[in-house]
């Protein structure tokens, strides 16, 4: 366990106590965002980014631990274990490893080369490798056995050739040796099986596609591994991509004849087939499936961590506030579905607007919308991003230039996960009587009063800020998206009085049961007064109040400070200042005068150290700050509704809807997307998008091409450089364009690929259908 936390601390950049009160902690039933905020002290100030991250790394070498103590309880019953390979063992940092040095001891099926074994062939195959200058079928004669199915020499030279070839395809040391090679060198090769061209156009980049399999990156790896799986693209390994004369040894038998101590040219043929053998039949075809499964399980740790990150930013968005707020959510056919909400969400009031194709009623959804906004005294309008936005933004851009007076701001907001939220057994439950299209327009209106508090209640997943979501692991997926949710929703805090069992589920120490049971006691007894009440709500135990309680907000209760992110256990502090300074709580709450006279050092004891004390007097400042941040609108081009209408050089403001690895996604208000390449975020160098952007944020970007057939737009940051038609950044196949691909018919001359460019990516391609508006 020590070595454990040992190396947890040098991963994450910490001391080994740290770690150790950390890791009790966390053992001890405390979450990650009570620890990181109210626990500072304790942990030496390890912030919720370690925290996690040491919580995921505490469950691998955990279970490490388990493996290796098998593994080495498993070989000594075989009365194997000698004092060397219980050390190698132990040295084992990986699982990888770990399964490495168990492979020949591990349990299997009766192999060709354990049945030679029984004949009693070993000693022959053991003859043949050390004196290769015998001739292998004078020697073999001596081995004949009938009876177990040698009956001629060659045979027995073929069971021979397997002792050996399991043997070395299990070594330890020679497995990393060549593993080592191939991480390093090896190319991932892909070729569209013939007859699936058209079929699988979109990923028609990767139809004859060469890169080393250590330079893939995690949306390329995806798109590929995707292709596969659809039945349009085969992937092979390529361990020798620079080996022009293909009737030298190739590097891998070079590695195997090396550590057999085998020259390969001199020794006998059968010897030759041996190595030969060894590689492609064994090694070869064993290593490529684990690095193409490794390939995939890093992708997928990648594409996780970029919808986290997504997500964050989406989670942390800024809130419209608790205004009335009205929306609409667009469509054609079956009308715009309208709703009204007050400043905490309570529907006030519905109905069905036709003012487009077929029916057309212009005027009669203006005046309806008038009168809402005029009864309810609406401040926002809310307006989903699908079908007929654009149209329906047209609308209320005529309502707010006829009705000044109302004072209305309108903003397009995504509708991403609302038809889930509409269709769930919650919306269900909230409201029973309502059809599914207008819980879809409440909640459009209150993800732009609160995203937060709105989002919570979908699955992360159906929200859409993801890449290639569905082909990844789904329960790492859940764990890290449940994570971010569970860090947003205690960074921001939740009003007890007025949140919903779904946001109240995120809240540090509850799970579903106490959140129903906090909504069930404030439904029977009216609102919370103060933070002690909680302790009377079914099943919240003592643990449970000490987790949730900072994270817990009472406004206009009996105690101020409930209404701030101060721990009730941190209370006294805060009366021992007040009696230093004879003040009441009143008046020292955002009093940033009188809180800077306060000396942290004055109030640090072994229960409240400094950074605590520090945290309460910084709280007590700024009382329940919102670490959000202020809220913005973009404002769609007039005239620019479809796709159609972009033409280079125009110049639009859109919002960020999707960062991946290769670049950004923003609405420019036309129902599609469009891609602002990594090469085009900036004039500075680039490495992440997320230095430059994040999902939410309003930025103005200029159109670069248009391609209306496959729905794709090119776009770009760099507002001062002109637009090249054939660039690289349009992703074109000039001569000067270093990511040419070649012609198929031209395999030697193939090169690694990096289809980075926006418009012919099919990773880009993909996601942007996945993006098209509904």
């Amino acid at each position: 366990m020590h070595s454990i936390h040992n190396t947890i601390a040098q991963e994450i950049g910490a001391s080994t106590a740290q770690i150790n009160a950390a890791v009790q902690l966390l053992d001890e039933g405390a979450t990650v965002p009570f620890i990181s905020r109210y626990r500072k002290e304790v942990t030496g100030g390890l912030d919720d980014g370690q925290l996690r991250t040491l919580e995921q790394r505490l469950t691998y070498l955990r279970e490490l631990e388990d493996r290796r103590s098998s593994i080495i309880s498993t070989i000594k019953e075989q009365g194997k274990l000698s004092d060397a390979l219980h050390q190698l063992l132990l040295d084992a940092d990986t699982k990888t490893r770990l399964e490495d040095l168990y492979l020949p001891y591990k349990q299997k099926r009766v192999t060709k080369g354990q049945m030679a074994i029984e004949a009693g062939i070993e000693p022959l195959a053991d003859m043949l490798l050390t004196q290769p200058s015998l001739d292998p079928e004078n020697q073999a004669s001596a081995y004949l056995n009938p009876e177990k199915n040698y009956p001629d020499t060659k045979a027995v030279l073929e069971g021979a050739k397997y002792i050996l070839m399991e043997r070395y395809s299990q070594d330890a040391e020679l497995i990393s040796q060549v593993r080592s090679y191939l991480q390093h060198n090896a190319t991932l090769d892909a070729q569209v099986i013939a007859g699936k061209e058209q079929e699988g156009i979109k990923f028609k980049d990767y139809f004859a596609y060469s890169e080393k399999i250590s330079q893939i990156p995690s949306h390329r790896a995806l798109a590929i591994l995707r292709g596969r799986n659809e039945g349009i693209l085969q992937l092979s390994l390529n361990a020798d991509p620079e080996r022009e004369d293909k009737t030298l040894p190739s590097t891998g038998e070079t590695l195997i004849a090396r550590y057999m101590q085998v020259n390969q040219l001199t020794c006998n043929p059968w010897l030759k087939t041996v190595v030969q053998w060894t590689w492609r039949i064994k090694l070869l075809m064993q290593l490529e499936n684990e690095l193409i499964s490794n390939l995939r399980e890093a992708a997928e740790i990648e594409a996780i961590n970029v919808f986290a990150k997504n997500l964050n930013d989406l989670l942390m968005a800024a809130p419209g506030g608790p205004k009335v707020t009205l929306a609409l959510d667009p469509g054609l056919r079956t009308g715009v579905k309208v709703a009204v909400v007050d400043g905490t969400g309570k529907l006030l009031a519905y109905s069905t607007i036709y003012p487009h194709a077929p029916r057309k009623d212009w005027q009669g959804s203006l005046s309806e919308l008038a009168k809402l906004c005029q009864q309810y005294k609406v401040e926002l309008i809310s307006i989903g991003n699908g079908t007929a936005s654009r149209e329906t933004d047209q609308l209320v851009a005529e309502l707010i230039k006829a009705k000044p007076e109302l004072k209305l701001t309108k903003i397009m907001v995504s509708e991403a996960g609302a038809s889930v939220y509409s269709a769930s057994e919650l919306a269900a439950k909230e409201f029973p009587e309502l059809d599914v299209s207008i819980r879809g327009a409440v909640s459009i209106a209150r993800r732009l009063q609160d995203p937060l508090a709105e989002l919570v209640k979908i699955e992360a997943k159906a929200i859409g800020v993801g890449q290639y979501q569905h082909d990844v692991n789904q329960s790492l997926l859940a764990k890290k998206l449940d994570g971010v949710v569970e860090d947003c929703v205690n960074a921001v805090g939740v009003d007890v009085n007025s949140a919903s069992a779904a946001l109240l589920t995120h809240v540090a120490g509850l799970n579903p049961t106490l959140a129903q049971n906090i909504v069930d006691y404030r439904d029977e007894n009216g609102i919370f007064v103060d933070r002690s009440q909680l302790k009377k709500v079914a099943r919240l135990g003592p643990k449970a109040f000490q987790q949730c309680a900072g994270f817990l907000r009472i406004r206009g209760g009996k105690n101020p400070l409930d209404a701030s992110a101060v721990h009730p256990e941190a209370y006294p502090v805060v009366k021992a200042m007040l009696k230093d300074i004879k003040q009441d709580i009143t008046n020292l709450m955002g009093n940033s005068a009188l809180l800077s006279t306060i000396q942290p050092q004055a109030y640090a004891s072994e229960e409240f150290g400094v950074p605590t004390v520090t945290d309460i007097i910084k709280e007590l400042d700024k009382p329940g700050r919102d670490p959000r941040p202020e809220f913005k609108t973009a404002t769609f081009k007039d005239g620019v509704n479809t796709i159609n209408d972009l033409k280079p050089e125009m110049i639009l403001e859109g919002v960020v809807t999707n960062v991946a690895n290769f670049g950004a996604f923003v609405d420019v208000g036309v129902h599609q997307d469009g891609l602002v390449h990594i090469s085009a975020l900036s004039n500075k160098f680039v490495s992440d998008p997320r230095e430059v952007v994040k999902a939410g944020q309003i930025v103005k970007v200029k159109v670069v091409e248009v391609d209306v057939q496959r729905k794709r737009i090119a776009l770009t940051m760099k507002l001062d450089q002109a637009v090249e038609q054939n660039n690289n950044s349009t992703g074109s196949r000039s001569a000067k364009n270093n990511n040419h691909q070649p012609k198929a018919s031209a395999p030697k001359a193939r090169q690694p690929q990096k289809p980075a460019a926006p418009l012919n990516n099919a990773f880009a391609d993909a996601f942007s259908k996945a993006k098209q508006k509904r």
